[in-house]
């Protein structure tokens, strides 16, 4: 049982689990609740704070995101961030409105009283994010202004009910004090113990499985990527060789991905392995679409379909009685989650994620999805404790759809396999420069365009392919890396000279957002 736990209410904002991360990066467990979770609820976690998260709606909007008022008066320190400070303002006695001037992404702040004990220690301006149309007009009887900015503003309090908010988003990485400011919150405010560790989250996961898959088995929906593979390591800790991993070759994998990833897998993890080919299957049921959204519906559909047919051969192999493959493992990450489907609160979907948004409605096998709010290099940190090789950490993220959803168009053999020997070359030139560790994500994309070219004095008419490489912290935004020419230079060139097909190579210097880290 965690000592310290502070409740963070969803009101539907894309950065919540951000709030959530950054809490754990302090060793102080965090749990998100939704925004309408019953006061006995949240009561039941014996918060030693509550934060109330941003959203996209407006507090004064017919169909403003509910919570208990009641949450005010718990007792226990409150910090709204964003919608959560109109929430308090508007539910108190003071007024919101839409804002004459509004503030999206870098402002600058001014802090108005440095003894507020939310900003102690801060510089007296500090550089942060934000992100909202509406602003407070007039504050509820106790509180005072203690931010601003020059449109805006930026901070409230009161210190007596013991209710802090701020109009910014200290949780995003663009808020330079931020985290400084949560740990403010957590520590001196709360008076939270830094008890979380991921050794923690590893002992609690094992349990929970144990209780969830009691006598039954599991099977794992295995890429080799960083999320299945720590996602099978940790049941198969809780539940031994009742969990068998199921690597399906979906006819959009990397070059050579089907033979290695279940080498590593077996070799270097030990774990119980099934391998299916199924891409002739994948690629008919993909002939003719275009549509992202529909070709990550498709492949969710077919994996399932895929994983349903193992089930009912392990079991039939099993012959165990009473007992039957009734779990499906998946390493289902925060992000896949939030731009898949609202979850937590009311959030917009950007894209589906073939684990959530993908799934059909009466598949057989129940999910265990044990990493679902947590982000990538939390992933990397508890699979360390875990001791697994760096090699298999260290791997940048593949996403689930594989090459579908990196070949703009209709998806074919034919355009896979081009995309495959571009891709190999786009990473092992950045390996060969010893960029792959420092680079959050690199790859080719294929782009249904063809244009003239001139080689060997004749003329061309080939596709175009488009490399993107990014920085990211948590997958949520993401910077371009601006690749050394030279490294540039090698990979166009050795992609036009050696991948019969492709004509033109061009450099993706979008960041996200307005972008998304992959194309579709």
């Amino acid at each position: 049982m965690n000592t310290s736990t502070i409740v963070i209410l969803d009101f539907g904002s894309q950065y919540t689990q951000l709030i959530a991360r950054r809490i754990r990066e302090l060793n102080v467990f965090s749990v998100v609740l939704p925004c309408t979770a019953p006061l006995a609820e949240i009561s039941a976690h014996h918060p030693k704070g509550i934060v109330l998260s941003g959203g996209p709606s407006s507090v004064y909007d017919a169909d403003a995101p509910p919570a208990d008022p009641a949450v005010l008066a718990l007792g226990v320190p409150v910090l709204g961030i964003c919608y959560g400070l109109h929430y308090i303002v508007h539910h108190l006695g003071g007024k919101v409105r839409p804002s004459d001037k509004r503030e999206y992404g870098h402002a600058e702040v001014s802090v108005l009283d440095g003894g507020v004990r939310l900003f102690a220690g801060l510089p007296e301006t500090l550089q942060v994010w934000m992100s909202h149309g509406d602003e407070a007009l007039e504050l509820p009887p106790g509180f005072r202004r203690t931010a601003e900015t020059s449109n805006a503003l930026a901070g409230i309090a009161d210190e007596e009910r013991r209710i802090w908010a701020v109009q910014f988003h200290p949780e995003v990485h663009h808020s330079k004090q931020g985290t400084a400011l949560l740990r403010n919150f957590v520590f001196d405010i709360c008076g939270a113990s830094p008890d979380w560790t991921p050794e923690l989250f590893i002992q609690e996961t094992v349990e929970r499985v144990r209780a969830q898959v009691g006598n039954g088995h599991a099977i794992c929906g295995l890429s080799g990527g960083v999320d299945s593979s720590v996602a099978a390591v940790l049941v198969h800790r809780a539940i031994g060789d009742r969990l068998t991993c199921v690597f399906v070759n979906n006819g959009v994998l990397r070059k050579d991905e089907f033979a290695k990833v279940q080498k590593n897998m077996r070799d270097n993890l030990g774990l119980k392995v099934v391998a299916v080919d199924a891409s002739e299957r994948f690629l008919s049921r993909l002939a003719g679409v275009t549509d992202p959204e529909q070709k990550r519906k498709i492949i969710g559909n077919e994996f399932i379909s895929v994983f349903d047919d193992e089930a009912a051969k392990i079991f039939a192999a099993e012959k165990t009685a009473g007992e039957h493959v009734a779990w499906l493992v998946q390493g289902t990450l925060y992000p896949d989650v939030i731009e898949s489907s609202s979850v937590k609160g009311p959030s917009q979907t950007i894209k589906s994620h073939h684990n959530v948004g993908g799934l059909p409605a009466d598949m057989k096998l129940k999910l265990i999805e044990p990493l679902r709010d947590l982000f990538k290099d939390e992933v990397r940190r508890i699979g360390r404790d875990l001791q697994m090789p760096e090699d298999i950490l260290e791997r940048q993220p593949f996403p689930g759809p594989g090459l579908a959803v990196r070949i703009l168009g209709e998806v074919t053999a034919d355009r896979v396999a081009l995309l495959q020997e571009a891709d190999e070359i786009v990473v092992a030139e950045i390996k060969a420069a010893g960029l792959y560790r420092k680079i959050w994500q690199s790859f080719a994309v294929l782009l249904p365009v063809k244009s003239v070219g001139v080689m060997g004095d004749q003329r061309t008419y080939a596709y175009t392919c488009a490399i993107r490489a990014v920085h990211s912290e948590d997958g949520m935004t993401a910077d371009w890396v601006p690749l050394p020419y030279e490294v540039l230079r090698t990979i166009s060139s050795r992609i036009v000279s050696e991948v019969r097909g492709i004509n033109r190579v061009v450099y993706d210097i979008t960041s996200k957002p307005p972008g998304t880290i992959e194309w579709e």
